[in-house]
């Protein structure tokens, strides 16, 4: 298991990403919460520091702000005195049945779950990398591992997301630097609020338990909740003259 001591989250104003926060703050990592809403941040940075009485830094971070990345992560660093590792929670829904018609609203989309992510984390393994060890853990979805007519733009995003994690772990995997895919399937958050038929619908806080033990454990690839890991073997494997026929 890594030593996780000082721990940057990216996107930390989401429920999981808070419950993960609520893990590493009790092995008394320092942690840096990164995001766009500083008012959210600041609160459970106070939070987090009461119930754990450990450091906790917070910093807007806008990951469509590519100038500005290098100048993020500089700050990070002389904040937390080092890096040994990063969570992002970082993503998107969005509309999908506008996605499907409006080429901006797609591109927001793809822009935010995967081009912004891949920006960042690129500065990050080049870091991680040098150093010789670490970890980058980065929150896909389930969405990405086939092109379903009901979200296939967001699902395009995060299975680009899921390629791009797969290639950095095969690049770092001799560094020391361990890179951890984590698949989640619907989590009653923000994001899927008001939504019909969710099925297997986790909590935030088994999720954010969860995405924390498979980073502890060294995972490369994980599904959360488990169930889906199974559900997507059996969708991967319909043949696509008759997948194509269905309504998902």
């Amino acid at each position: 298991m890594y030593t996780m001591q000082r721990i940057l989250i990216l996107g930390a104003t989401s429920r999981i990403a808070r419950f993960v926060a609520y893990e590493f703050a009790k092995e008394g990592a320092k942690l840096y919460l990164a995001g766009r809403d500083t008012e959210e941040l600041q609160r459970t940075a106070e939070d987090i520091s009461i119930r754990f009485q450990t450091p906790v830094y917070t910093s807007f971070f806008e990951v469509l702000d590519f100038q500005n990345h290098g100048a993020f992560l500089c700050g990070v660093l002389d904040e937390l005195g080092g890096l040994d590792g990063v969570v992002l929670v970082l993503g998107h829904l969005g509309d999908q049945d506008e996605a499907k018609h409006n080429p901006e609203v797609a591109r927001y989309l793809i822009d935010t779950n995967f081009v912004g992510p891949t920006f960042i984390l690129t500065l990050l393994a080049d870091y991680l990398e040098q150093q010789g060890s670490g970890f980058i853990a980065g929150i896909s979805s389930v969405a990405g591992d086939r092109g379903r007519q009901s979200n296939y733009v967001y699902g395009a995003s995060k299975g680009a997301l899921s390629l791009f994690l797969q290639g950095l772990r095969n690049r770092l995997q001799k560094t020391g630097v361990k890179v951890t895919t984590v698949k989640l399937g619907f989590v009653d958050t923000r994001m899927t609020f008001g939504k019909k038929k969710l099925f297997f619908l986790a909590s935030p806080e088994r999720i954010g338990t969860a995405i924390h033990g498979a980073i502890g454990k060294g995972y490369d690839v994980v599904y959360l909740p488990f169930i889906w890991f199974p559900i997507m073997l059996f969708i991967k494997a319909i043949p696509e003259k008759l997948f194509k026929k269905l309504k998902l």
